[in-house]
């Protein structure tokens, strides 16, 4: 990094402002009236509106009557949050006005806003929402000086020469997070990353086609929104390249060990502290101390291979969608993908018409949400936006975010008394319906193949897919073939099903997901009076709030059972909140002179009676649902069921008297 480089982040850290991508100037407008009206006529309204009232001053453009209505999430969602013809018609006008004056004034910088403008701002786009949610909604967009989730402490201010250093394993986005809210609080850490760069996920992922699900905007961290996305589900390489920038940015490059793995953790009762064991980047053991160790390594990081007889014997190359060998061209080659969830959703389309034959072996086919733009560009208006309009794409990332705090919530909860086959409520029922007639549509010129693509499950039992035909599209090619037939063995030549069929194949891709719920596998963990971590849990991962176990005082997990999300809230929203616990549990535990906080049991186990029952009313809580939401006991480890607004509570404090205090 350079000096001019870290000097702006130490200088961005000293301030109120807490985005690495922060801009004090954007481009001056000198386009005409004509142009301007195109902009206007061609943008995401309810962003716009909210980006011009911050600009101008002239919070008047939020009118109790231009409010986006926002009704609850539909199969094809609503532009401009539901906002009438009449509506979109006020609002344009008053848009394109604003929008002149910002190009006559030349206002080409804004300021962060005082609690009175967000309260009015968030009044505004959220449809008068539960004012609960604000607080959440400030920290969220990171605009309000005082209301974000940068530390409001300093360690060297409560340390009072205490020696206190925190290990982190990992250096994906979790990892990452933690590792600048330990900067900003100056508390000593060390990252230990097992590969040879930060990104996890995304560096580790390779595959053709990979992208994002997730609209990009509100895939962010708070404090590093990124406003010039090139697409609005962005390929792999621009996520990982997003990873790099905000590491770099945020200065926390110097404090990470690559090529560094940690095998095991085992606390020392009577030192307070953990012995983290390590193989580093020359390849030789050692062991270092911390006071606390912080858990980043993901859940979906370890591949999960089907148990297949024979699978040793294939003659042909294999691999994971998650261990993608570039070396291997596809072209002209017989290729047989396993599985047909996300990965296998975007890798199939990615190579059917470079292949000479491809078979996808479906176990389960999945339900897709339409999304026409999954693979279309940034629309001109918003790149220029980005560019010339303060804070648009602040905004327009906000938006996205608030759109998905409650989501498709609705449609996954179960209706009490609701006896219908394969649906838990009306809501359910007409989503199951409507996503039936859209499959029916796509292949009304292949009644074969609707019969295997229609789901026989619940709708919002496992994730649905992002889909703009092309998946349809793939499996019709005279090329393709999609089989139903389970697999029974493999052979040197391929894969025989069940119905003995031999599939003569050059290359296998397994697409077949990851070993989710074991958490932390496979790290030894050794915890008070000698406590194994996976004997603890017995395959069965509880924490309260995802984030601290009993018998393991000072080890903290990031995303871990029961962070996961659905059809709301965000993966950066239970990051981010779950390490400003984190953070403050640090800070009792420095300033009360602790050797460590330790969790109650009874605590937990309220907790987690509290999620199962959650859990239970939901559609992948169904009996009949089987999905790597479960784990092998049939229990729900994985999923968050709460409005993301309930974490947010419970990572705002950390109760004392939740844990045994070690002294």
């Amino acid at each position: 990094m350079t000096n001019s480089t870290t000097e702006a982040v130490q200088t961005r850290q000293e301030c109120a402002v807490d985005d690495l991508y922060w801009r004090d100037r954007y481009e001056a407008i000198t386009e005409d009236d004509e142009f301007l009206g195109r902009i206007v006529d061609t943008s995401d309204l309810p962003a716009l509106m909210v980006a011009l009232a911050a600009v101008t001053g002239d919070f008047s453009l939020l009118c109790e009557n231009l409010r986006p209505p926002q009704p609850p999430a539909e199969i094809i969602g609503q532009p401009h949050g539901g906002m009438s013809p009449e509506q979109q018609a006020r609002a344009r006008g008053l848009a394109f006005e604003a929008l002149k004056r910002v190009r006559e004034e030349q206002l080409t910088s804004v300021g962060m806003l005082t609690e009175a403008q967000a309260e009015d701002i968030l009044t505004w786009i959220t449809n008068a929402a539960n004012p609960e949610y604000h607080p959440m909604l400030m920290h969220d967009m990171a605009l309000v000086a005082g209301n974000s989730g940068k530390p409001a402490w300093d360690f060297d201010e409560i340390a009072l020469g205490r020696d206190f250093s925190v290990a982190v394993i990992g250096s994906g986005v979790s990892g990452m997070a933690a590792a600048y809210r330990l900067k900003q609080a100056g508390i000593p850490y060390t990252v230990f990353e097992k590969g040879h760069t930060v990104g996890g996920t995304w560096w580790k992922n390779t595959y053709p086609g990979v992208r994002l699900d997730t609209p990009n905007y509100a895939y962010s961290f708070s404090f590093a929104q990124r406003d010039d996305w090139p697409q609005q589900f962005s390929q792999g390489s621009e996520i990982f390249e997003y990873t790099r920038q905000v590491a770099q940015r945020g200065g926390i490059l110097g404090e990470i060990e690559f090529n560094t793995e940690v095998t095991s953790a085992s606390y020392d009762q009577g030192a307070g502290l953990w012995n983290v064991d390590i193989i580093d980047a020359a390849g030789r053991p050692a062991t270092r101390q911390f006071n606390a160790v912080l858990s980043a390594v993901g859940q979906l990081d370890r591949p999960k291979y089907p148990h297949v007889p024979g699978r040793e014997d294939f003659a042909g190359i294999q691999m994971h969608s998650a261990e993608w060998d570039n070396s291997v061209d596809v072209t002209g080659k017989r290729v047989a993908v396993i599985g047909t969830g996300a990965s296998a959703y975007q890798i199939v389309p990615a190579i059917v018409d470079q292949v000479s034959a491809l078979t996808v072996f479906q176990r389960s086919s999945p339900w897709m949400l339409p999304t026409q733009g999954y693979y279309a560009d940034m629309p001109d208006s918003v790149q220029w936006l980005v560019r010339k309009l303060p804070h648009y794409g602040q905004w327009l990332r906000f938006w996205q975010h608030w759109l998905g705090v409650e989501g498709r919530q609705h449609t996954t909860v179960a209706e009490p008394g609701w006896d219908e086959p394969g649906s838990v409520s009306a809501v359910n029922a007409q989503w199951r319906q409507g996503l039936t007639d859209i499959l029916a549509e796509q292949y009304q010129d292949r009644p074969d193949l609707l019969a295997k693509v229609t789901p026989d499950y619940i709708v919002g039992g496992k994730r649905m897919l992002r889909d703009n035909g092309v998946w349809a599209e793939s499996l019709k090619k005279p090329q393709s073939t999609l089989v139903t037939e389970g697999i029974e063995r493999m052979t040197p030549q391929g894969i025989v099903t069940k119905d003995g069929v031999l599939h003569e194949v050059d290359i296998i891709v397994y697409a077949t997901g990851f070993q989710a719920s074991e958490f932390l596998e496979p790290l030894k963990i050794t915890g008070l009076h000698g406590t194994d971590l996976h004997d603890y849990w017995g395959g069965d991962a509880k924490a309260f709030a995802g984030l601290t176990v009993p018998n393991f005082p000072n080890l903290f997990i990031i995303t871990g059972p029961n962070t996961g999300h659905v059809v709301n809230g965000s993966l950066y929203s239970m990051i981010e909140y779950g390490v400003e616990y984190i953070l403050e549990s640090l800070r009792l535990i420095i300033k009360n002179d602790l050797k460590a906080l330790d969790l109650k049991q009874e605590v937990l186990d309220e907790f987690v009676a509290g999620l199962d029952a959650a859990n239970a009313t939901k559609a992948w809580g169904h009996p009949s649902v089987h999905t790597w939401y479960k784990n092998k006991y049939g229990r729900v480890s994985q999923i968050w069921p709460h409005p993301v607004l309930d974490f947010w509570k419970i990572t705002r404090t950390v109760n004392l008297d939740d844990y045994n205090q070690l002294a």
